[in-house]
């Protein structure tokens, strides 16, 4: 993908040097092709530029997802900017481009994580102003990784290398981003405010779920209370106006529903005739038939096929669904938020299984045909167990002996090695594939991988730093791996942008900057020849 044409940079030149001449006398220190480089290491100047060029990849890629169910995308959850700097860079390393791999902002880890009250769980308690703001650090981090890299390639240029296309087919580290904004932090005003302020940080698509928002819960524990659909459908409305208003057209909603888990409700809608919406989501309440003389003073009854019911009702006063209606439930959810503006769906579900998810992504395609789903490969999944398990079954149904396992028992070690292990890898393998194929699954993403990936690098650095290894713990572990992988903050001043302001401060102020690259700059000691393979130091060469 060309994200940078070579127009850009000529147009910022001409734009520059009309200013110069336009200015006279008193610009002359200013460079017309410093400042067009500058421009061009900055394509992106606001988040709502962000925000309207990543909405475009992501109904490009949903139209290919149409066509063809390989191409989903998929992204990993990042705390923070540097994280998702991080990772992108590595997409780019690995896999030569950006495309189709996103990001996700993670509720859950805005709350673990970023919150001025300190670590909270997943219940809504966090700012609202986290969600905006860590955005906007996501993509300040990113489009310094582009000015970083563009200032390597062009300083190249400057000594003589033949990196032109390079720097003219340029692709950029932003990407979309799939932002969670709870059950929207309040009424459907509230939501509407929040937003605007993530749109304008730069997110194109926002994932909303029909929790209730000051009762909300993560969508892997229990205690889920879900709203009526006419109160989502006003925050879904609230999000596409705010969309609107700021000028991106494009602008996704994803719509989750925690109704598989979900077994209260706080409150009961207004049905104004036999069958609407609201009807509907009243069959599902649990109720028990009475009489009139029955029913006690101050009760809540309801009428329905001439009978008089009364709904269950616990103390705190939520209202009880009837057992096993959840998945009519979730299905009725995805196709309400779908013809009510929705893009995309979301359904939390209790186990990563791909025929459970297909069971009920069918049922909502035989009413929208093109309706997608993003997933979360949650780690609150434990995805060995559960797909020793699926394959467990498998293999009874296909005759296999299985007295060599323990089903109670299928986590132990000792079946690491084993035929059930390894086609229950091959399962986890191929779960994406699958899922995009046979269940309608748009997108992946991991949730928590960076929370999860932090806790066990500091394990196992500490372990061995503070015990008999000592700082050759953090040698062997971390900086030679960085080095031999061609990890990009072994360099951690010119990651910081060290380099990049050294730059700046030549075209600021010429031979007078004080720079901070030079000879005694320990930077130079990860200098790789390309043709060695060795490391310079000051003290001699180490392999």
């Amino acid at each position: 993908m060309k994200n940078l044409a070579k127009s850009n940079y000529s147009s910022a030149l001409e734009t520059v040097r009309n200013l110069k001449e336009k200015y006279g006398t008193s610009w002359n220190a200013i460079s017309a092709e410093n400042s067009a480089r500058m421009m061009a290491q900055n394509r992106f100047k606001t988040g709502l530029d962000i925000a309207k060029y990543t909405a475009a990849i992501m109904r490009k890629d949903m139209a290919a997802y149409d066509l063809d169910a390989s191409n989903y995308t998929q992204s990993l959850g990042c705390w923070h900017g540097f994280v998702a700097q991080q990772k992108m860079i590595a997409v780019k390393k690995h896999h030569k481009t950006t495309s189709k791999s996103y990001l996700y902002l993670s509720g859950w880890m805005v709350a673990a994580l970023r919150s001025e009250f300190g670590p909270l769980p997943d219940q809504s308690m966090h700012e609202k102003t986290a969600v905006p703001s860590l955005i906007s650090e996501i993509y300040d981090f990113l489009r310094q990784a582009d000015a970083i890299e563009l200032n390597d390639l062009f300083k190249r240029l400057e000594n003589g290398e033949d990196v032109q296309d390079e720097i003219d087919n340029f692709e950029t580290h932003i990407v979309p981003i799939i932002a969670d904004i709870d059950a929207g932090f309040g009424n459907e005003e509230a939501t509407y405010l929040l937003t605007k302020k993530m749109i304008e940080a730069g997110a194109c698509a926002i994932q909303i779920e029909n929790q209730v928002s000051d009762a909300k819960q993560c969508g892997h524990q229990d205690g889920k209370v879900t709203v009526p659909h006419e109160d989502f459908i006003a925050k879904l409305n609230a999000i596409r106006y705010a969309f609107l208003e700021l000028g991106v057209d494009e602008g996704i909603i994803v719509a989750r529903t925690d109704s598989e888990g979900a077994g209260l409700t706080q409150k009961l809608p207004v049905s104004l005739k036999p069958g609407d919406l609201a009807s509907q989501y009243l069959a599902f309440v649990d109720a028990e038939e009475i009489t009139l003389k029955e029913a006690n003073e101050d009760d809540v009854l309801l009428k329905r096929d001439g009978k008089l019911l009364r709904p269950l009702r616990l103390p705190n006063g939520l209202y009880k669904f009837k057992e096993g209606s959840n998945i009519d439930r979730v299905v009725l959810d995805c196709i309400t938020s779908l013809q009510n503006g929705a893009d995309l769906l979301w359904i939390e579900t209790p186990t990563p299984n791909v025929q459970q998810i297909a069971h009920m992504v069918n049922r909502v395609k035989k009413v929208v045909p093109n309706a997608k789903l993003v997933y979360n490969n949650s780690p609150s999944f434990n995805w060995t167990l559960n797909f020793r398990n699926q394959v467990y079954d498998e293999m009874i149904a296909e005759g296999e002996n299985m007295t060599a396992y323990d089903r109670n028992n299928l986590m132990d070690e000792m079946y690491d090695t084993s035929e059930l292990s390894y086609r229950a890898d091959k399962k986890i393998k191929t779960f994406q594939k699958d899922g995009a194929r046979e269940a309608g699954i748009f997108h992946h993403l991991i949730t928590l991988p960076t929370y999860h990936t932090t806790a066990l690098h500091m394990d196992e650095l500490t372990e061995g730093y503070f015990g008999e290894e000592g700082m050759l713990a953090y040698v062997k572990g971390v900086q030679r791996q960085e080095i031999r992988k061609g990890v990009s903050c072994v360099k951690h001043q010119r990651m910081a942008g060290s380099d990049l302001g050294d730059a700046h401060k030549t075209f600021f102020a010429g031979d007078k900057a004080l720079k901070a690259s030079g000879t005694n700059n320990t930077s130079n000691q990860f200098e790789t020849s390309k043709t060695a393979k060795k490391i310079v130091v000051n003290i001699g060469i180490v392999a």
